[in-house]
């Protein structure tokens, strides 16, 4: 019996072990979801090219292991929460981290035009169909004091905020409003 070692090929005795030898080869060129890192960003097209942040183990010479980069993966669709004409959008940055998922089949057609498209090329789970979604974190990147009783929407030191609770909302930071404003209710300074 031999002993199994993840992500390493081994010699293979049993039919047992060979039929799991062969689901194995076919899972590792299957992808899913892995972390990445943006390098750059462009507003334009919401695209991203973005470096996959963990490496993959290839087996190279004598059967041993080796860690090696994916490549730089380029024209990635970057995700930005909305739905029904609304939108949230936040600045994306060299260095941000996200989740990459691979799609199902082939985005070409769907990215270029919308809508149901046919499959430009034959292809599942590829490095090519890869989405950033933002907001993924590493453990030294996370936000840092989280609200445990509200929505907020903040920037990285929490000096500027904005925050609904089922109290009321909360702005902290300087406020600058363009178009007309309309207040029903008591109006207070906040002081007596």
């Amino acid at each position: 019996m031999s002993v199994r070692t993840p992500g390493i090929s081994q010699r293979f005795e049993s039919p047992d072990e060979q039929q799991r030898s062969a689901f194995d080869s076919r899972l590792i060129n299957l992808r899913v979801a892995i972390p990445g890192i943006v390098e750059s960003f462009d507003p334009a097209t919401q695209t991203a090219s973005v470096q996959p942040a963990i490496t993959e183990n290839v087996l190279l010479g004598q059967g041993f292991p080796e860690p090696m980069a994916l490549p730089l993966l380029t024209d990635v669709p970057v995700q930005f929460p909305g739905g029904g004409g609304f939108h949230l959008t936040f600045p994306v940055n060299k260095g941000d981290e996200c989740l990459l998922v691979f799609a199902d089949m082939c985005i070409d057609g769907w990215w270029q035009s919308s809508g149901v498209q046919n499959q430009m090329e034959k292809r599942r789970h590829d490095l090519s169909d890869a989405m950033a979604l933002m907001g993924f974190s590493s453990v030294p990147n996370a936000v840092r004091d989280p609200s445990g009783d509200s929505i907020a929407l903040r920037n990285r030191d929490n000096t500027t905020r904005l925050e609904v609770r089922e109290s009321g909302i909360t702005i902290v930071g300087n406020v600058s409003i363009e178009g007309n404003v309309s207040v029903t209710g008591v109006v207070s300074s906040g002081s007596e």
